[in-house]
């Protein structure tokens, strides 16, 4: 198979079917038998989504005339073979031939002279394009009109870090067991593996790889000596302060990340992890499993606690709900394809439900920490001032710290601050009635 044949097939069913690329990818690349084929057709498809409101918008000029909405694979062959030419150390020749020779494999032979002809076009006149689209601000800032109204009214001053944070490939960053190692040895290690690393400033567990690698060439990875996990997202356990001999409650906890993070900084827990997806929660067990943990793990809704709660109140409680994702771009780019604007309100109604819901769990002194991988303030701040004026019984414990910004409830990271994912947090106690 044809990695730029894949390339386009997996963007096709991004754009076209609105289908998720972590679902996608996986398949898509295990048709290429090289590895070298895989990172590079996970290069296109990465680049391209970062740079798809661009490259559509130079498209959209070097076409003569739209091409039918059937033929939307070989629009996506199109805008490979433009990032291919715009962004990638591909030679030029390269580029064109094989992308063009790729529209025969895609069962497209009258698309050959037509790709030919466009990226030949792009190469004499890239220039003029990219000047011509610069009044286009979906284009030069690379997310929908929707996203970029709603950024610049919540981040007035920070819209355009953000907007060009998304548009970076984001650090593959480390989170030390300390129940194993260290950060110092666990980094030893990788120098004597010929991997080159850094400590993440204000963590005590994180380690930030020069560049992204195989899980399984990691040393110790399979031991449970490390797992992969953004440093903005290893701050849940820290904040959610868990002290042993503690019940605790990690809704919505697939993957298992911070279900496992919860594990290794405090012994003697006792945890249950949920999620409502049956094959995302076996993710949970797998994550345990690597790292020597244990935790019960249960398939069920957090909206909806009179399925699955047994009565016993909770010590702490992390509510990592449900949200647009707007923080993580740089590692999802389909994201900005895939979410639409009326999503919002929908996820701010459900985010409500779920802390609604789980607030009768929590014992009084204890604390719920509600956390969202979103920058939308009506998902966080909005969210938690409305949570509070609401609820008597509840009132927020600061949080203190030197990363991220103050919000008039809770802390905001922003991407790629401190080399970290866009996050949100708040800590909430329930007060003795």
């Amino acid at each position: 198979m044809n990695s730029r044949v894949v390339a386009a097939h997996v963007l096709d069913q991004v754009v076209r079917a609105h289908r998720s690329l972590g679902m996608l990818l996986p398949g898509g690349l295990d048709e290429l038998d090289k590895a070298a084929d895989r990172a590079f057709a996970a290069e296109i498809i990465n680049g391209v989504l970062r740079d798809y409101y661009l490259l559509d918008a130079c498209l959209n000029r070097l076409l003569d005339k739209p091409l039918r909405r059937k033929e939307s694979v070989v629009r996506m062959l199109l805008l490979t073979g433009l990032y291919q030419l715009n962004a990638m150390r591909v030679p030029a020749y390269a580029a064109i031939k094989e992308t063009a020779d790729a529209a025969r494999d895609l069962g497209k032979s009258w698309a050959v002279g037509l790709v030919n002809a466009i990226l030949r076009r792009w190469q004499r006149e890239s220039d003029r394009h990219l000047l011509a689209v610069k009044k286009d601000a979906q284009a030069t800032s690379g997310h929908p009109q929707w996203m970029l109204g709603r950024l610049q009214q919540d981040w007035p001053e920070h819209w355009q870090s953000i907007t060009t944070a998304n548009r970076q490939r984001a650090p593959m960053t480390l989170r030390v067991n300390r129940l194993q190692t260290d950060v110092a040895s666990y980094r030893e290690q990788l120098a004597q593996a010929g991997i080159e690393s850094s400590a993440l400033s204000g963590s005590d567990c994180a380690v930030i790889l020069d560049r992204p690698m195989d899980v399984y060439q990691l040393p110790g990875f399979m031991q449970g000596l490390v797992s992969v996990q953004d440093g903005a997202a290893q701050l849940a356990a820290v904040l959610l302060d868990s002290q042993p001999g503690m019940t605790v409650l990690d809704a919505c906890a697939a993957p298992g990340g911070k279900t496992a993070h919860i594990l290794e900084r405090t012994a003697g827990l006792e945890l249950l992890a949920l999620d409502s997806d049956a094959q995302r929660a076996g993710r949970i067990n797998e994550t345990l499993e690597r790292l020597g943990l244990s935790a019960r793990v249960v398939v069920a809704d957090a909206a909806t606690p009179d399925d699955w709660w047994d009565g016993r109140q909770f010590d702490r409680i992390l509510l990592d709900a449900p949200c647009s994702a707007t923080g993580v771009i740089r590692r999802h780019p389909d994201i900005l394809l895939l979410r639409q604007d009326q999503d919002i309100d929908r996820l701010v109604q459900t985010q409500a439900e779920i802390l609604n819901a789980l607030w009768q769990l929590l014992k009084p002194g204890g604390i719920m920490l509600y956390a969202t991988c979103s920058i939308l303030k009506p998902e966080n701040e909005h969210q938690l001032t409305a949570f509070l004026s609401n609820h008597d019984d509840a009132k927020e414990v600061m949080i203190e710290g030197s990363w991220g910004h103050a919000a008039t409830a809770g802390r905001q990271i922003l991407p790629g601050d401190n080399n970290m994912d866009g996050f949100y947090y708040a800590r909430i106690t329930k007060l003795e009635q």
